[in-house]
């Protein structure tokens, strides 16, 4: 798998089998590869390249670590153009000890191929057919079983390939040939998916000296909020999601990222957001290894956000104050566990609301009524109590909960609540039925698909008729009969609510 300078220089080779390698040199000293820790390690390796550009990701076709693909469009410039940057990247690899070979061209094949074939170099557009044409063929990625088939065809050249008609190297090399040769000519595009969130819009701080403290790192943040939140507002442009990446000396990334209830580009509530944030960070894991010389914040999921302007005579509704509470408690303590009540389209009381992540929660008009009067809490299950009434469908007089006794002065209703219209005189179906039809003369019979003998939905049996009732405390509860009098299932009391 790999090679020291020693052992290249006694003749062997990479892929050679370990028994002819140890044949030609007997003293050859072996080390088992752990290729999940070294690919664990790269990928935290190609995390730590996003200070040169945003877009960084680990090309896995030949191997789970060693190819690194950067997206260089627009960033170039920042380093003193593509020759500086290309020297920038390969020359810190190699102050760390690292053997590296790096390309720059039009396509993501291409520059995979020029830095495993040949020298370091940037390859323009006009460039990029002549360059491919003399590479050997084994530098379009592709399989060890092609790359033989094409060498006993006596195809050595990407150029010879390229010429040859389409048609016959596809039947027989199938269409990971055709694929490979048309994305690195740039005819197909080929894609990377970054490891880390891209961000659209970002601000980053160097140091001379690595800062290490977690106090330190969030008084840089609060600076770079205020650079930020100055060139959203120039653009008119908030934003929800940000991201914070710590870069260690050692290449290593640390990353936190967390969203906003809305739009925003106040640098206050950013700053404060990430301090939240970090105190959890601070009880699991934060390790700044040997310092941290790099601090950039990212600003992700933008939109249009016009300055606001308050009204003289506009009421605070608090509603701008809860939504900063949300993203604070979320930021702190995890964003399940911060829930808001969202309504569902149904009349029955345990089926029209649910719990969903206050971050994620769009508000939707669902069309229902909103005069009902429901209770605000309501019990995790109905529970069964006892009920007197004057005369059967009368109003309830006293009820029995836990044990105890309520004599209830007033009550309200009744409210009937059914099933779903929708489902209402259908028969339950599991598969669709069969439309008949007489078999051809010859034809084989054909067995009917399973129509299980389900019977029809009768929508009385979840029928019920809730009051609200009223005892001397001035306790009131939220009651239902499930059933009726008269029937054959005696009916039966629940409590489902509370009224505050």
């Amino acid at each position: 798998m790999a090679l020291d300078p020693d052992a290249d220089r006694e003749g062997l080779r990479l892929g050679q089998a370990l028994a002819d390698a140890r044949a030609m040199v007997p003293s050859l000293t072996v080390m088992e590869q752990d290729s999940a820790r070294l690919a664990s390690a790269f990928a935290a390796f190609a995390d730590w390249h996003s200070n040169a550009s945003p877009l960084v990701t680990v090309l896995q076709d030949k191997t789970p670590f060693g190819d690194l693909i950067l997206d260089i469009t627009g960033v170039a410039h920042l380093f003193g153009g593509e020759a500086a940057m290309l020297d920038m990247v390969l020359s810190r690899l190699q102050t760390l000890n690292y053997t590296v070979s790096g390309a720059i061209a039009p396509t993501i094949g291409a520059a995979w191929a020029v830095s495993h074939s040949a020298k370091s170099a940037i390859i323009s557009t006009e460039q990029l057919v002549e360059t491919m044409d003399g590479l050997p063929v084994a530098a379009l990625r592709l399989e060890e079983s092609q790359i033989s088939l094409l060498a006993q065809m006596g195809l050595k050249t990407i150029g010879e390939l390229r010429t040859r008609p389409r048609k016959p190297l596809l039947a027989r090399f199938g269409a990971s040939l055709i694929l490979r040769l048309d994305q690195a000519y740039g005819h197909i595009e080929e894609r990377m998916t970054p490891r880390l969130p891209p961000a659209e819009h970002f601000v980053d701080r160097k140091f001379f000296e690595p800062i290490s403290t977690l106090e330190d790192v969030l008084l840089t943040t609060e600076g770079l909020a205020q650079k930020l939140a100055r060139r959203l507002e120039v653009q008119g442009l908030g934003a929800q999601t940000f991201h914070l990446f710590l870069y260690r000396v050692d290449h290593k990334v640390m990353t936190l990222s967390l969203n906003a209830a809305r739009l925003t580009r106040d640098a206050e509530h950013i700053a404060s957001l990430f301090r939240h944030r970090a105190q959890r960070l601070e009880q699991e894991n934060y390790d700044p290894g040997f310092g941290i010389d790099l601090v950039r914040l990212a600003a992700a999921s933008l939109d249009r956000l016009d300055p606001g302007q308050t009204g003289v005579f506009e009421t605070d509704t608090g509603a701008r104050d809860i939504e900063q509470l949300t993203d604070r408690l979320a930021s702190r303590l995890g964003t399940l566990s911060v829930l808001k009540t969202e309504l569902m389209a149904s009349h029955i009381p345990e089926q029209a609301a649910r719990l969903v992540p206050a971050l994620v929660h769009q508000p939707q008009d669902i069309g229902l009524s909103s005069d009902r009067h429901r209770p605000l809490r309501l019990l995790p299950q109905p529970e069964p109590v006892a009920i007197n009434a004057e005369v059967p469908d009368g109003l309830p007089a006293s009820m029995i909960w836990r044990r105890q006794q309520y004599r209830l002065i007033k009550a309200a209703g009744p409210e009937r609540i059914s099933a779903e219209w929708w489902r209402s005189g259908k028969r339950l179906e599991l598969v669709p039925a069969a439309h008949a039809r007489s078999d051809e003369p010859g034809e084989k019979p054909k067995p009917s698909p399973y129509m299980p003998d389900l019977p029809p939905f009768d929508p009385m049996s979840g029928m019920r008729d809730y009051y609200v009732v009223e005892d001397g405390a001035g306790h009131r509860f939220w009651v239902f009969r499930q059933g009726l009098y008269g029937g054959s299932i005696h009916p039966v009391w629940y409590l489902h609510g509370i009224f505050p």
